[in-house]
């Protein structure tokens, strides 16, 4: 083989290794609890892609160089206040990050709690959450990931699906460590994102689904190692959510690392171009490596 085209051939080897896909997670269309044929996704492109009425579930792919390659993965759930997906935001410009620092992600395409399209509407994205751990861990070998690395991240409603994840689980479905990313915790109603707890568990919640959901009361001394990130002034989801969950990981003595910052605002993503926040999945990736010690 000529160098020319020696080195052509290594180029696109490498380029389409790092190429995503798309994997359903639940194969032959056999989704639980869902409604067939009753709602068609939306797919909505304009300063980000939105999408809405997720109907087949899946996980996108992003898979780092192997030369760089950590062994760590992490599943990342898109915020959108359980009505959208922030898709490109909150979900696939965060795994080309964490790619370029050798870190496995994958996407999150999880069903959102419309009751027209489920039975159990509140259940089916924790649902998703864990069908897309038992996948990834499955599949681990295959994607040169340790399946005792995998980690779930979210933003803000996303980010309530990640803490509800790490506190709801069982032997094959916990993460391994937990990224919240200016989240929704809580479920009460001085505190919550009013749209996302509504979508979630509807406009006349029982005490006990609100204390199911509200996962600063969850917390257990088996909750998965957490890195918090939140500002101030998040007018939104405010940052009593961060701090509540902070405190009974502490209380509980798990491992844990936050970050307030006090301008900032919500939906930040990675906020580029931000000087005072922009370092924030800096310190993110320390906290990962260290992890690795």
């Amino acid at each position: 083989m000529k160098p020319i085209f020696a080195l052509l051939f290594l180029i696109c080897a490498n380029y389409t290794y790092s190429q995503s896909m798309k994997i359903n997670l639940w194969p032959d269309g056999n989704i639980p609890l869902s409604i067939k044929n009753i709602l068609q996704e939306q797919i909505e492109s304009t300063d980000m892609v939105r999408i809405g009425k997720v109907q087949v579930p899946q996980i996108e792919v992003y898979l780092p160089n192997k030369k760089s390659a950590t062994g760590q993965a992490v599943i990342i759930c898109p915020g959108g206040g359980y009505a959208i997906l922030a898709y490109d935001w909150e979900g696939t410009d965060i795994a080309k990050l964490l790619n370029a620092k050798g870190i496995a992600a994958f996407v999150l395409k999880y069903r959102l709690p419309d009751p027209l399209s489920s039975t159990a509407p509140d259940r089916v994205p924790l649902m998703d959450a864990q069908q897309a751990m038992r996948i990834v861990r499955a599949r681990a070998a295959e994607w040169n990931i340790m399946p005792n690395k995998i980690g779930i991240m979210g933003f803000s409603a996303g980010g309530h699906l990640a803490s509800t994840i790490s506190t709801h689980f069982d032997e094959d479905t916990r993460p391994n460590f937990s990224i919240l990313i200016y989240p929704v915790i809580s479920m009460d109603k001085n505190i919550t994102h009013t749209g996302s707890r509504n979508n979630l568990i509807g406009n006349n919640p029982s005490d006990v689904i609100i204390k199911l959901y509200s996962n600063e009361l969850q917390v257990t001394s088996n909750t998965p190692p957490t890195f918090l990130i939140h500002a101030t002034d998040d007018d939104v989801v405010p940052v009593e959510n961060s701090l509540l969950y902070y405190q009974a990981l502490k209380k509980n003595k798990v491992s844990t690392e936050m970050h307030i910052y006090p301008t900032g605002g919500h939906g930040f993503g990675l906020a580029n171009g931000n000087k005072s926040l922009e370092t924030w999945s800096n310190l993110l990736i320390e906290w990962m490596r260290g992890l690795n010690k």
